[in-house]
């Protein structure tokens, strides 16, 4: 599954690479106004601190938008510069939700963590351990938020908590798709984020979880089957087929085909 999801996310970001392009020049311009833009009022500490703010949670409504576009390619469709628009006018509650639980999350760790272990008690260490913990489980879990909102309910409480369903019966797919994603970003760093960067990052995230809840529909079909031994040859014939394989000559030089 892991080895065609990776296939999957490959063709679909090269045939849409312009598309991929626009959504991460739009993040990165969105990205430039929390980062350089508060410090022009350095004298106003408020107005600094406010407009960061209002940027960071800015960066996530779009983001919000930018799932809601991309899971049209995951589902072999592709969208226009009209449809990311109107997907804007939606994104605002899941973007603004989970924009705030990462700002809590970002607080937590910055500065409830080091207040505990300045404690140099057990206590203090203990506490920090479980916030810790938590952090994580929450990172590999609401990695797959906006793909959750995306496709599955547009209740967020109800997103968050199926985020968690998810890491919970697939801890080791969230691990590997956690993995995957920081090295993408990594490497986007040569390209100035132009490509994969985000856009590519939230593909890769619709379509394994699309490609995942395909599980779900195989135990309803069969029910008492041993949900340890998915056999996702069978599961994903249907993909195969519409994904099919391609030469380094069709890669580069696809209308001679």
């Amino acid at each position: 599954m892991l080895g065609f999801l990776i296939k999957k996310n490959f063709f679909d970001q090269w045939d849409n690479i312009f598309r991929i392009i626009f959504i991460n020049i739009g993040f990165l311009v969105s990205l430039a106004f929390p980062v350089f833009v508060p410090s022009l009022f350095v004298s106003l500490p408020i107005m600094e601190m406010l407009l960061m703010l209002i940027g960071f949670l800015w960066c996530f409504v779009y983001l919000s938008a930018a799932a809601l576009s991309l899971r049209s390619i995951s589902d072999y469709r592709s969208f226009g510069f009209v449809d990311f628009f109107s997907n804007l006018k939606s994104a605002w509650p899941p973007g603004l939700f989970l924009g705030g639980i990462v700002f809590v999350g970002h607080f937590a760790v910055t500065m409830v963590i080091p207040f505990y272990l300045s404690m140099h008690s057990l206590l203090g260490i203990l506490l920090a351990a479980v916030i810790f913990w938590a952090m994580i489980v929450s990172l590999l879990s609401l990695q797959f938020f906006f793909a959750i909102r995306a496709r599955l309910d547009t209740n967020l409480f109800k997103v968050t908590k199926k985020c968690f369903i998810i890491f919970l019966d697939n801890p080791l797919f969230c691990v590997f798709t956690l993995l995957h994603n920081l090295l993408v970003l990594a490497l986007s760093a040569f390209v100035a984020f132009l490509a994969p960067g985000p856009a590519g990052i939230l593909l890769f995230l619709d379509e394994g979880l699309r490609l995942r809840l395909m599980k779900y529909d195989w135990l309803e079909a069969n029910p008492g089957a041993n949900r340890r031994k998915i056999p996702w040859d069978e599961v994903l014939f249907e993909e195969e087929e519409k994904t099919g394989s391609r030469s380094l000559r069709n890669f580069i030089f696809p209308w001679k085909d």
